[in-house]
């Protein structure tokens, strides 16, 4: 298998501190490392743990705005673009010094009744934010969250993604594919992979229903795995779970999933 995987330490090594999960990441074995939300650690010390390492960063968030009142991204809630505007000076910032190659731009929870006015906010914002990115060479990502886990995010199939980044119309906008999130909203996961994979920037794994490691569960990854490698997709697979214990003990899945592609 020649797909490259790497460890979303938000969610993997949580054993340790932050800056330690660095070296746990590459003791296993991944090549390069993922997070949601870098900003409580100076540029400095990311940088040390990443070239102490030897891994890539290749994905971080924008700000999550304030969680503890349900916020979860700003870059499609009218009236607050100044914030946003904030959000992504800050991400272009790490992903600049750090060498991260893409940004998930995360929209927000909207009611219902404001979707419309939000989704034109979150099409202008990334409009005007795909330019700035581009200079640095940063790719903009936009997610599909499911409604289970995050009720009244503004997208939530990876179809309604797809016509936004056509709306906005810049190249370094693409589909963060995230195959949990899109199995428990949509299903059909190899139809919409082949369709929408001129547009995919970035894709993650988790086991279904579980959000475990990835070898549980209804998607079945061996075949979604070979089915990138027939496509062609040559980006990381992100491996955004968690883990049932300690990180180290449920590693065997990709092990076993390098073995055997596509059974």
């Amino acid at each position: 298998m020649t797909l490259r995987f790497s460890a979303n330490i938000s969610f993997m090594f949580t054993e340790r501190p932050f800056l330690e999960r660095f070296a746990a990441a590459a003791a296993a074995g991944f090549g390069a490392v993922e997070c949601h939300f870098p900003y409580d650690h100076a540029v400095e010390d990311l940088r040390h743990a990443l070239n102490d390492s030897g891994l890539v960063l290749n994905l971080i968030n924008t700000a999550a705005g304030d969680a503890s009142a349900g916020e979860w991204g700003r870059a499609a809630l009218p009236g607050r673009e100044r914030e946003f505007r904030a959000d992504l000076d800050a991400a272009l910032y790490y992903a600049r010094a750090l060498g991260a190659g893409s940004i998930h731009v995360m929209s927000g929870v909207v009611a219902p009744e404001g979707r419309q006015r939000a989704l034109e906010t979150y099409v202008e914002n990334l409009g005007l934010a795909a330019p700035l990115a581009e200079r640095g060479g940063v790719t903009l990502l936009v997610e599909p969250l499911n409604v289970r886990d995050k009720p009244d995010y503004l997208l939530a199939r990876s179809d309604d993604v797809i016509h936004t980044i056509q709306r906005v119309g810049a190249p370094n906008v693409r589909l963060l594919f995230d195959v949990y999130h899109v199995q428990v909203s949509e299903g059909d996961l190899m139809t919409r992979l082949a369709r929408h994979l001129p547009l995919i920037g970035h894709v993650q794994i988790a086991a279904v229903p579980s959000r475990a490691e990835p070898d549980e569960g209804e998607v079945h990854y061996p075949a979604i795995l070979a089915e990138l490698e027939r496509l062609g997709y040559s980006s990381w697979v992100g491996c955004e779970y968690k883990p049932r214990g300690r990180t180290e003990d449920g590693l065997g899945w990709l092990a076993r999933l390098a073995a055997e592609p596509g059974e």
